[in-house]
């Protein structure tokens, strides 16, 4: 279905045309009439119905046709929009050029080669497309109601089947430049039905898909020699694949043999459930990933983890791929036999064979445990154990090293080439900064070559867990829900058998609300701001550094000194290693970012698109795709919006300056809402020169403290500034309502604590109370009584002196959040240094030192400002340490009926013996609680499952009032239209969760469990009053 403009017609053609409306769909667009020169197009605002009446022009009547048309010249405008047609996509003729005379040219279909042609006009294009100087027509401009590329188009329609002569004529007489065509979408069913099965692909055929590319690639490349015009790294994994599958194939086929089943046997059946391509690229791909993560230090990366997450990987494929083989068995028993070039059951038919011989010998040598196992394996009714994922994991990475080779590029010799040497080598190596008492560990070195060109070669690599099309499977149980078929459970409980066992238990009784809640977050679309990704492209290309985007370059390293002085070797030394540790969080920070553009781009022209999420074991919510989600940085949260827009309504552009404070910070963040409106109004100037030359103007919106989400805010409020109709501007812009010190919060309400809850907004201010501020002053006071001490009595005036003129509000903000989960001195002293690092202090030694004084500092200040939070906080403690000193971990269950066990044990291992090394795999599950850990954890993760509560219970309030809604923990997002009622929702749900009696139900949970034992009894109260909370303004703000 096609939507057409057409400039000028003959009235035989217009006749004609109207026939032509065999159920047609007329989709009116905005057309103004300006003076008789030709006016650059500009943004225009939509009409609503009743607006029209004042408009002089034409009548437009729109309705399914038949074979004719009503359109009359009548002096009053009024346009009857079609029941398909959206209000976004309706729109309207102002004022028609007197010359197109008394009826609409409806449009002819033409062919789709105009398509092209159409998306690439700009408006100058469309002006001289209407034939500016033709006497007749006059001039005519066009305006865009819904996006520069939409011009002039005034209907849609079908293509007829059947053409009469005169039909034919008049195609062939219409000159096609009178015709421009522009694709209308397709029915909602359709459409849904053609991105389910784009979804079924992305999740089931992403490794074949990447194996078939990487086949095609090379018969090009060996056609017409491109290997020279591909990245490095890329050419590197593309001259890897044939080898590597062809060893794989090797050891598939040696599964027979009596040395390999010897030697094998544990995992050898294993190694043939997928075809050798596809175990090929999922090894490639899954280690080059690692080495893009975290999961990497120095170009290293443990051969533990790496196992582990290929092994992971080929089970989860292999479900996958038995999913669709018994999808082709139901086809077959359907509709025949399968065609004979189908390349799962060709493979399937191998694999089988495979597995049955050795199920037979098993049988034969009555190992008859052990064939059952890998029949029940082989069908996808069990799991692979751990061991049994990282021996075939280990076993593809050792191949790969034996066929992966690199010759450097001619630029990096001193020759025109190098020789070839081996991309990765296996060895034992000791990492610095772990408490492991000089322990080595085996790795899988990664060659320098590979490791710096690795950020441009993200794009090539495959990613499973993407963002999906359609909506999420709704959840009804531990593992159903989510993706459509990529492996997905409700929780993420890393191997806790407890924990998965308490969810399945619960599955049938209290968990449906916790389904809702997750089913809720999952179907709020999304889709990218592709001018934020522009511009953020446009930064990337040029190197980086702005924005708070990683510097494209690394630091140099400086020369060796020529000098014996062994004082300047060491500062050297240690100049050289910082400067070196600098450039590895780069090459992380870079290949991070390269992680989420390449999502960006990969949804960039997507409609929109949605983020499955499931719970940690605590109950907050996650997306489960990694890289682009609004739970990430500033750079994931400006570039991603809501697919759905709303209109602004009368206070949304209030909301936006509000929010556009927020993003802003630097103290801004922290004055009233009617202070944050008249920053907003006081930079009016600014907010315009950012939105509509954002690198080329003053780039005021650098100096946010979240620069894209404010240049994000600054677009959203110029434009619907200059809509001329800011109440009816559709915005797709989430707004953010935080709040403030959440944990403090939730311990001010558990212990209705009147003074915590002044000091973390629960009772009403006038302007938002600031605890991080509090807690900064309070440490001021105490560094300068220090360093105006005398320091022949008192130990600390140097350090105070060092670190007086770095106290504020940022140095102490972490150690504050975290006080109130169990924040320990090491810890504070951590966070503490990290802020220091960052303002560039020179001295690491001396940072160090300073870091350790303002840690105590700050935590014995927390203690005085909030007594009550620690009383609870030690009650927790110690129910959790008499629960754990019976060795049973500590459980219970959330006010919303999500079970909770702590997963906390004495460390275990278990030899597992592989074809690179013997590796120690963790073995927790039979080892007993670990009774200080249960302890100290208790506490923050009670008030963690608390929180996610409240945004479960926000979030199923909202859906059921009509309101798009997303949290990020303590931080709640809907529209800027729809703030003010969401913040009533947040309001109301905290008060009716702490209404119930949480800390008696808790107490009275751990006796049910544990009858004999004495807990201490409940702290006792304040007397703050929850419905407080109801009108206090900022408590979330």
């Amino acid at each position: 279905m096609w939507r057409i403009s057409v400039r000028q017609l003959t009235q035989k053609q217009q006749r004609v045309g109207l026939r032509l409306q065999d159920s047609a769909v007329c989709k009116i667009w905005n057309c103004r009439q300006t003076s008789t020169s030709a006016a650059a197009a500009e943004p225009a605002a939509e009409l609503s119905n009743s607006e029209l009446a004042d408009v002089g022009g034409w009548e437009f009547q729109s309705r399914r046709l038949s074979r004719s048309v009503s359109v009359a010249s009548i002096g009053s405008a009024q346009i009857l929009p079609s029941s398909r047609t959206s209000s976004l996509e309706t729109s309207v003729f102002n004022t028609l050029d007197t010359a197109l005379h008394s009826a609409v040219h409806l449009p002819l279909l033409a062919s789709q080669s105009w398509l092209t042609q159409w998306l690439s006009d700009s408006g100058s294009d469309v002006l001289e497309h209407y034939g500016t100087g033709s006497k007749s027509t006059g001039q005519l401009s066009t305006r865009s109601v819904v996006g520069v590329k939409n011009f002039a188009s005034a209907a849609a329609v079908e293509q007829v089947q059947d053409e009469d002569d005169e039909e034919k004529q008049f195609r062939e007489e219409v000159p096609s430049s009178a015709v421009k065509i522009q694709p209308v979408k397709k029915k909602s069913k359709e459409r849904y039905s053609e991105l389910y099965e784009r979804q079924m692909e992305i999740e089931s055929k992403a490794w074949e898909s990447a194996a078939a590319e990487y086949r095609e690639l090379m018969l090009e490349m060996c056609k017409k020699n491109l290997a020279p015009n591909l990245p490095f790294v890329q050419s590197l994994v593309l001259g890897w694949f044939e080898p590597l599958k062809n060893a794989i194939e090797a050891e598939q086929k040696a599964v027979d043999h009596l040395d390999f089943r010897k030697h094998r046997a544990g995992y050898g059946p294993f190694m043939c459930q997928l075809p050798a391509d596809m175990m090929a690229v999922i090894t490639m791909h899954k280690f080059m990933g690692m080495l893009m993560t975290d999961l990497c230090t120095g170009g290293c990366v443990k051969v533990i983890s790496a196992a582990a997450n290929v092994g992971e990987a080929v089970e989860q494929e292999v479900g996958i791929y038995k999913l669709l083989r018994k999808k082709n068995k139901k086809k077959k028993g359907k509709k025949g036999a399968i065609k004979e070039d189908d390349p799962v059951e060709q493979v399937s038919a191998v694999i089988d064979g495979k597995i049955k011989d050795q199920v037979k010998k098993l049988i034969k040598q009555q190992k008859l445990r052990v064939a059952g196992k890998m029949v029940r394996h082989a069908n996808g009714d069990e799991p692979w154990g751990s061991d049994i994922k990282v021996k075939v994991g280990s076993r593809l990475i050792e191949i790969m090293i034996d066929v992966a080779t690199l010759q450097p590029p001619a630029s990096q010799t001193e020759d025109d080439m190098g020789e070839m040497r081996p991309a990765f080598k296996h060895s034992m190596k000791t990492f610095p900064g772990l408490n492991n008492s000089g322990r080595k560990f085996g790795v899988i070195e990664c060659d320098p070559l590979v490791v710096q060109e690795l950020d441009k070669s993200v794009r090539h690599m495959v990613m499973p867990y993407m963002p999906m099309l359609v909506k999420p499977r709704r959840w009804t149980g531990y593992g159903s829900g989510g993706y459509l078929v990529l492996p997905s459970t409700v929780m993420r409980i890393h191997g806790a058998k407890q924990q998965r066992e308490a969810i399945q238990k619960a599955t049938k009784t209290s968990m449906q609300s916790v389904f809702e809640a997750l089913d809720t977050l999952g179907s709020v679309p999304w889709k990218i701001n592709t001018r934020i990704l522009d511009v953020m492209e446009h930064i990337w290309k040029d190197g980086g550094r702005l924005a708070q985007m990683v510097d494209a370059d690394n630091v140099l390293v400086p020369s060796r000194p020529c000098t014996e002085d062994e004082a300047e070797i060491l500062r050297w030394k240690r100049e050289a290693g910082r400067i070196k540790r600098i450039n590895s969080e780069r090459h992380s920070l870079r290949c991070d970012t390269e992680l989420k553009l390449t999502v960006a781009r990969k949804l960039r022209d997507e409609e929109q698109f949605y983020y499955p999420h499931n719970l940690d074991f605590r109950g907050r919510a996650y997306p489960l795709h990694p890289h682009l989600n609004h739970l990430g940085s500033d750079m994931c949260r400006g570039v991603l919006e809501f697919a759905q827009g709303l209109p602004l309504g009368p206070n949304g552009l209030r909301w936006l300056k509000i929010h556009l404070a927020n993003v802003f910070a630097g103290g801004v963040d922290k004055l009233s809402f009617d202070g944050r409106v008249a920053f907003a109004d006081e930079k009016m100037e600014e907010i315009f020169d950012s939105a509509e030359r954002p690198l080329e103007g003053r780039r005021w919106w650098l100096e946010a403290e979240d620069p894209f989400q404010c240049l994000a805010t600054c677009m959203a409020i110029r434009d619907a500034l200059v809509s001329g109709n800011p109440e009816k501007f559709v915005c797709n812009l989430p707004v953010h309502q935080d709040g403030s010190c959440n944990g403090l919060q939730h311990y001010a309400a558990l212990g209705r604590d009147q003074i915590g809850a002044e000091a973390v907004n629960l009772i009403a201010g006038e302007k938002p109370a600031d605890v991080y501020t509090g807690i900064a002053v309070r440490v001021r006071a105490v560094i300068e009584k220090d360093a105006a001490d005398d320091p022949r009595t008192n130990p600390n005036v140097e350090k105070a002196k060092l670190i007086l003129g770095q106290v504020d509000r940022k140095l102490v903000k972490q150690t504050v959040m975290t006080s109130v989960y169990g924040v320990t001195f090491i810890g504070a002293r951590n966070q503490i240094l990290s802020r220091l690092k960052e303002r560039g202090l020179p001295d690491e030694g001396e940072m160090y030192r300073a870091s350790c004084y303002a840690a105590k500092v700050t935590i014995d200040a927390l203690g005085q400002m909030f007594k009550e939070a620690r009383c609870i906080m030690s009650w927790l403690g110690d129910c959790a340490k008499t629960v754990a000193t019976q060795g049973e971990p500590v459980r219970w269950t959330t006010p919303f009926g999500l079970p909770v066990v702590q997963p906390y044990r004495k460390p275990g291992r278990k030899m597992v013996k592989t074809s690179l090394q013997v590796l120690a795999l963790r073995d927790d599950a039979s080892q007993p609680v670990a009774v200080a850990r249960q302890k100290s954890a208790f506490p923050p993760n009670f008030v963690h499952s608390l929180d996610g509560s409240h945004m479960m219970m926000t979030a199923i309030a909202c859906k059921r009032a009509n309101i798009n809604f997303a949290g990020v923990h303590d931080s709640f997002w809907t529209h800027a239209g729809t703030v003010d009622k969401m913040n009533d929702l947040l309001r109301e749900k905290f008060v009716e969760l702490y209404s119930q009696p949480i800390l008696e139900n808790l107490l009275n949970d751990f006796k049910r469990q544990f009858p004999k034992l004495e807990f201490p009894e409940v702290p006792r109260r304040g007397d703050l009053d929850l419905n407080d909370v109801l009108e206090a303004p900022y408590f979330f703000n």
